[in-house]
């Protein structure tokens, strides 16, 4: 390693310690990601998924069989009865944001069960940014149910569902909290209570960060509706753009309504050549998304064996991608992050520095040196400038960079006094 990079030595003598306590982890990694790449090659082969499949369509897009086929695709992976794929939505909140004006109506009420959600749809729900066409705006009441002890609480989400409520809302990932991220039998138990309480109700996860992290989906054990991005898990590093949503077929027909308009719905919409990298990018998902997962268990182990706080631990189940690093003071923080960029593909001679992030309540320290802007699934830390001083990780194309981004992080820790 240090004919190209200089790491010294203690560092490297903890990346070993590092990897034998990942060896374990690692292997169950390799199972789960086995067998999702077989779910998903079964889907191709089902679908008689051919190279004509990835020709462009202009216009209204009438037709386009490429288009039409990769959503049944999708919708077989997630075990579910429908799903509309496409590159023009513009991210994760955007593709929620489609999902909940989608099947939302003036006077339906909304119920997150997860406590706050992530702070991007904060402006989408109305818990801030009133008058900017939020569902509030358009008379969707919002409440939340709170964690308890940093998990579901199950009786309280029980009392709080009735015939009243319309939608429950899970956020599968933890966003900016230290939160565990709920897996997939979690958000089935969930479903369970609250269908039982109100059997017509929708049970919605935003699964950003989740997919391909267990063998199942949400769909799979009982939500009825799921959405995330092409450039986190679900595009495998290879989707430029785009998201997702799978779930009911009634309400996924809602939903294409709402991205085009009612009445044309999933029938329109022109691909401009992007099919070819939508499929690509589901095949190689389960194993980017096991490689990503490698990444986040190596730093756990890693920096625990520094001596920093992390969550979770490299020897505990994970239920996305993430992965949280407590670096006690902003100027770790930063250090960490512009070590990550340092050894990025993308940017690595830049310097990460804290700034006012659209969407967020605080400045923002990212590193992401990525092939597509803002990429998630490429390994990247980011973390508000605010206590208790957490870098949030996620991501890693293949192991061995996002390994080497993790000891140049630590040896610029170090380098500026700062690694414990």
């Amino acid at each position: 390693m240090n004919d190209l990079f200089n790491i010294d030595d203690d560092i490297l003598k903890k990346s070993d310690e590092a990897l034998r306590l990942c060896s374990d982890r690692f292997k169950n990694i390799d199972e789960i990601t086995e067998y999702n790449q077989l779910k998903v090659q079964k889907a191709f082969i089902d679908n008689k998924i051919s190279e004509s499949y990835f020709a462009s369509s202009t216009g209204y897009g009438y037709g386009d069989r490429g288009r039409e086929t990769l959503d049944k695709v999708w919708a077989q992976v997630f075990g579910a009865e429908s799903a509309l794929v496409r590159h023009n939505f513009t991210c994760g909140t955007h593709t929620l944001s489609t999902a909940l004006f989608g099947v939302l109506r003036p006077g339906d009420k909304m119920l997150c069960v997860s406590g706050t959600p992530y702070d991007t749809i904060h402006n989408v729900i109305g818990i801030t940014g009133q008058g900017m066409g939020s569902l509030k705006d358009f008379g969707v009441e919002y409440s939340q149910v709170e964690l308890k002890n940093d998990r579901l609480d199950n009786k309280a989400i029980e009392e709080a569902v009735d015939d009243s409520v319309t939608m429950v809302y899970i956020q599968r990932s933890r966003g900016y909290e230290l939160r565990p991220s709920l897996s997939v039998e979690e958000i089935g138990k969930v479903s369970e209570i609250a269908k039982k309480k109100n059997p017509d109700v929708i049970v919605m996860a935003d699964n950003c960060y989740g997919e391909f992290v267990q063998t199942h989906e949400p769909t799979q054990l009982g939500a009825d509706l799921v959405a995330g991005s092409l450039i986190k898990n679900a595009g495998g590093g290879i989707a430029q753009t785009g998201g997702y949503i799978a779930g009911r077929a009634d309400l996924v027909e809602k939903c294409s309504y709402r991205l085009t308009t009612p009445g044309l719905g999933g029938e329109v919409g022109a691909t401009l050549g992007h099919n070819r990298e939508l499929y690509m990018g589901l095949f190689y998902a389960p194993h980017t998304v096991g490689e990503a997962l490698k990444s986040a268990v190596y730093i756990s182990a890693l920096y625990e064996l520094f001596g920093y706080s992390i969550t979770p631990k490299y020897n505990e189940p994970r239920y996305d991608i993430v992965q949280s690093l407590g670096l006690e003071n902003e100027e770790s923080l930063v250090a960490f992050c512009q070590g990550i960029q340092s050894g990025s593909p993308i940017d690595s001679f830049l310097l990460p520095e804290p700034w006012d992030m659209p969407g967020y309540d605080s400045k923002v320290v990212m590193a992401a040196g990525a092939f597509t802007l803002g990429s998630s699934i490429e390994l990247s830390a980011d973390a508000p400038i605010r206590e208790p001083y957490y870098a949030w990780i996620q991501g890693g194309l293949n192991f061995h960079s996002a390994k080497i981004c993790a000891l140049l992080a630590a040896q610029r820790m170090k380098d500026r006094g700062l690694l414990k």
